[in-house]
C-alpha cells in the first residue's frame, strides 16, 4: 500500500487467517518495509511458508501522485498534426520524446519505411536518462511490425525495459494509444523494484 506494508500469514486449506502485521512502507527501498511486515507476522505465528502471494496498490498510487519512472517515448509515423498536440508533455508523462518516420497506413500497408538510422540515435540519446522506453506506430493496431522492430531495437542497444501500443489495446486512436503505452511504461519499473524486493526478502529467509 501508499502508506502500510501488510502481512497476513493464511492457512491455504482452510483459508484461515493465522496472524496479520503491518509496517511503514518504505518508499526509498521497498525491501526494508516488506522485510519488516514480514518478520512481524512470522514472530507471531512462525511458520513453514508454502506459497507467497502478492497485492500491491504501487501502481494505482503513482497514477493517482503522477508519480513514474523517467521514460522515453518513441512514437511511428505520427502524422504532423498529432506531432504538435498541445500539452504533448503532459499527456505523455514525459518531455523526452521523438517522432520516427514509418508507420502503417489503416489497412495495415506500410506508408512510409521505418527509420532506424533516427530511432537508433534517438534511442542512444535518450538512454542515460530514462528508465524504460515506450513504442507506439501509428496505426500499429493494424500491423505492429515497426513497434516489434523498435522493441528489440531498444533491448538490443539498451537492456531497458520497453513496451508496445499494440501489446495493450487494439482500439484506433493513436494519440490515447501513445499516452497508455508511456504510462505503462513508467510503471514497469516502479513494480520491477517491487518484484525484486520481495524475491530478495524471500531469499534471505
Amino acid at each position: 500500500g501508499g502508506t502500510y506494508t501488510d502481512a497476513v500469514l493464511v492457512e491455504y486449506e482452510t483459508n484461515k487467517v493465522l496472524a496479520a502485521s503491518k509496517a511503514f512502507t518504505t518508499k526509498q527501498d521497498l525491501s526494508i518495509g516488506i522485510r519488516k511486515a514480514i518478520d512481524r507476522v512470522l514472530a507471531l505465528c512462525p511458520a513453514d511458508v508454502r506459497m507467497v502471494s502478492l497485492s500491491t496498490t504501487l501502481a494505482t498510487n503513482a497514477i493517482v501522485e503522477g508519480n513514474g519512472a523517467p521514460i522515453c517515448a518513441l512514437l511511428i509515423g505520427y502524422p504532423d498534426h498529432l506531432q504538435h498536440s498541445p500539452d504533448l508533455d503532459q499527456q505523455l508523462g514525459t518531455s523526452r520524446y521523438a517522432f520516427i518516420s514509418g508507420g502503417h497506413t489503416t489497412t495495415g500497408e506500410e506508408q512510409q519505411p521505418l527509420d532506424l538510422q533516427a530511432a537508433r540515435q534517438a534511442i542512444l540519446q535518450n538512454a542515460p536518462y530514462v528508465e524504460a522506453f515506450a513504442v507506439s506506430g501509428y496505426f500499429g493496431t493494424r500491423n505492429p511490425e515497426h513497434e516489434i522492430v523498435l522493441k528489440a531495437l531498444v533491448q538490443e542497444l539498451t537492456g531497458k525495459p520497453v513496451t508496445c501500443g499494440s501489446e495493450l489495446t487494439h482500439r484506433l486512436d493513436a494519440l490515447r494509444r501513445a499516452t497508455t503505452v508511456s504510462l505503462n511504461a513508467r510503471l514497469i519499473p516502479l513494480l520491477r523494484d517491487l518484484i525484486d524486493a520481495v524475491e530478495a526478502t524471500m531469499a534471505e529467509r
